[in-house]
């Protein structure tokens, strides 16, 4: 009974987090830029008692029982599929419309160190900044241009357009060019190693091969799309299925929790009368 317990603890203490990761996803499915998380299990220590009495029956298995110890959750891996395009009409939202491409962003640690950060989320917006408009997030944090300095426009810019290719084009009121900028983008090739920093920004440790950014010649790879925004990749039918089947398991796990515990307490009655 103590063995059935404690499989089902552990299993349960996996599912509550697999519920943790579908309420994130479902909180966020309005979120633009958004990359929904996938749980998977894993197996705990599984123990083999081969030394049973009478056991010689024909069998196709192993010799032997097998006892588990429940299931944990070995890792939520990171969904980067394309999430839908709405149309905006805004200059400042920008979409891409390829996969594993990101923008770069200025991350301020509480040491003040800075380090760059990646987003999915094109919904910008000027700020001043020392008499020129800087370009930010919708958190503030300023857009790096592909040296990895902050976009600056001068104070008179009246309109932006944007290329294909991440090229910002400045226009003052009579319609002069004042300032061209390309914006930084990076196309991660190995999404999974990207570290959640909140506000749906990530950082990338330095590992070789996990990134390269989209400078010089390799510009003609971007997509990116002027006057609209990539929604969260979320389906929240999936979701909520999830979410069901993951509950229904729960309640599996704690009523053999329940009985396992029942059993014991007959067990203790016994034992005293």
């Amino acid at each position: 009974m103590l063995r059935s317990m404690l499989t089902a603890a552990n299993t349960m203490n996996a599912l509550q987090q697999r519920l943790d990761t579908i309420s994130h996803n479902i909180a966020n499915s309005n979120t633009v830029g958004f990359k929904r998380r996938e749980a998977s299990f894993a197996e705990l220590l599984t123990e083999q008692v081969d030394r049973l009495p009478d056991d010689g029956a024909p069998r196709q298995t192993p010799p032997g029982v097998r006892y588990g110890n429940g299931a944990r959750l070995a890792s939520t891996m990171l969904v980067p599929a394309q999430g839908a395009l709405i149309e905006t009409g805004r200059a400042l939202d920008v979409a891409f419309t390829a996969a594993n491409q990101w923008f770069r962003v200025r991350l301020t640690g509480q040491n003040g160190a800075e380090t760059v950060g990646y987003t999915r989320a094109g919904n910008f917006s000027f700020t001043p900044s020392a008499g020129r408009l800087a370009l930010v997030t919708s958190d503030g944090r300023p857009v790096l241009d592909e040296t990895n300095a902050p976009v600056e426009l001068p104070a008179g810019t009246n309109r932006i357009e944007l290329s294909p290719t991440g090229t910002l084009t400045a226009i003052d009121a009579s319609g002069a060019i004042v300032a061209r900028v390309n914006l930084g983008v990076t196309a991660i090739d190995r999404p999974q190693l990207l570290e959640a920093q909140g506000d749906n920004v990530f950082t990338l440790p330095a590992v070789p091969g996990a990134a390269r950014e989209l400078n010089g010649a390799l510009r003609n790879d971007i997509a990116i799309k002027q006057g609209a925004l990539e929604q969260s990749n979320v389906d929240l039918g999936e979701e909520l299925t999830g979410m069901i089947a993951t509950n229904r398991a729960y309640q599996l796990n704690a009523r053999a929790v329940s009985i396992s515990e029942q059993m014991l307490g007959l067990i203790n009655n016994l034992r005293s009368s």
